[in-house]
Order: structure tokens, then sequence, then C-alpha cells
């Protein structure tokens, strides 16, 4: 028998609490409530969850400042669920450390889908695979190798690093300033030119329909993301 997922929920609003418990009723999972950041601490660093679900508006402490906090130590999934829907609070929640984040209001699929890619991200962490396959893209990182339904893909050398982060976060928001650091390297940060052009240059590679991109996503002011699924 699969043992249930153990989440822990930092967030004070009880309405939402009760909306998440009532979610998670009918699923496999571990519901632990948190209503401050100083008690959801605790829960986290006791309970070691298999992930957190995070609200920024805490009454006793910023929740970038829980995300930090955890990272610190931990490097559980955290998904960010908060009313705070300005591209520099996400950015802000990414780079701190954060796996995810949603805008309330949110639909409980959309939730769980982001759970179940954040858990398989986390797993794939612990046990890094050699090869990783999203859709119809086979990513060979050690013969450093792209193929598309079977058939090899010429990249250019930064073609492939850009697809082989996306792909190492596979399901995840990638801000700009982590994939220019990765991928250009230190004081390139603001030069999300760079990203652009290698983007949609990649995207007339992987894609059949580059203009309606399914596979190498943007996430406006933001990001990208290579889809999971």
């Amino acid at each position: 028998m699969t043992a249930p997922i153990t989440i822990v929920l930092i967030e004070d609003e009880s309405p939402m609490r009760r909306f998440l418990r009532a979610a998670f009723g009918t699923q496999s999972m571990t519901l632990i409530e948190a209503p401050t950041a100083r008690e959801g601490l605790a829960q986290v660093a006791g309970r070691r969850p298999d992930l957190v679900l995070l609200d920024l508006g805490l009454p006793d402490m910023d929740g970038l400042d829980v995300v930090r906090r955890i990272r610190e130590w931990s490097s559980v999934p955290i998904i960010v669920l908060s009313a705070r829907g300005r591209e520099d609070d996400k950015v802000a929640a990414l780079d701190a450390g954060a796996d995810d984040y949603l805008t309330k209001p949110f639909g409980v699929d959309e939730l769980l889908a982001r759970i179940r890619v954040a858990l398989r991200h986390a797993v794939q962490q612990a046990s890094p695979e050699p090869v990783v396959t999203v859709g119809p893209l086979r990513i060979d990182f050690g013969a450093h190798t792209v193929h598309r339904d079977g058939a090899e893909l010429r990249l250019t050398p930064t073609e492939y690093r850009l697809l082989a982060v996306l792909a190492q976060h596979a399901g995840k928001v990638i801000t700009h300033r982590q994939l220019l650091r990765e991928v250009w390297g230190l004081h390139t940060e603001d030069q999300i030119h760079y990203l652009r052009v290698y983007a949609a240059q990649l995207r007339r590679k992987l894609e059949l329909d580059p203009s309606r991109p399914r596979w190498l996503v943007t996430e406006p002011g933001v990001g990208y993301r290579l889809r999971a699924e």
C-alpha cells in the first residue's frame, strides 16, 4: 500500500485552509495545517513533508523569508499560493527558491496537477536520470543529444545548454535570471534578449507549430517552462 503524501500548508486564512482540507479529503494526502510562519517552519522541520504549500502574506513573517529559511536546509518542493499576482512577486518567490507559484483564486485540478509535477521533479532530483523524456523529446545528457519523435535534432551548444537546464527542471518555471546565469554565466542577468532569441530558435526545432508552442512555454514577465506532460 502506498504511503499518503504529507503536505504542510502554511496559510493564515481559515477559509483557504478549509477549502484545501476539503479538496484533499478524497486524495491520498495528509494535510498538516499551520496558520503562522513560525508554526509552519516547525512543522516542516519536524514532519519532513513531501511538499509545502505556502501563502506569502503571513502575520508573523513574509513568505519569501519562509522560503529562504527552508532552503537553508531542505530541498522539499515549495508551491506558493498567493493573492499577489504581480510579475515581480512571482519572480521574487521563484528566485528565493520556490518551485512553483499559483495566484489566488485557482482551481483544485490545476493545483493537484502542479503538485504532481513538483513531486515528480523531486524524485528526479533524488535519483537523476541520464535521459529525460518530455512528450516527443528525448534528452540524453550523457551523449549530449536531443531527439524528437526518434529523429535527432541539430542544436547549437547554447541551444543545448538552454534546453538541458529546462529539461532538468521540467514542469518548473525557471526565471529569466536563473536561465541567464546558468546558460551564459554571471553578469548577463539583464540580457533578456539573449533568451528571447534562443528560445525562438529552440522552438523552431522542437515544436511542430513554433507560433503555438506546446512544450517550451513562456511565463510572461517571469521566465520559461518546459512542460512535463
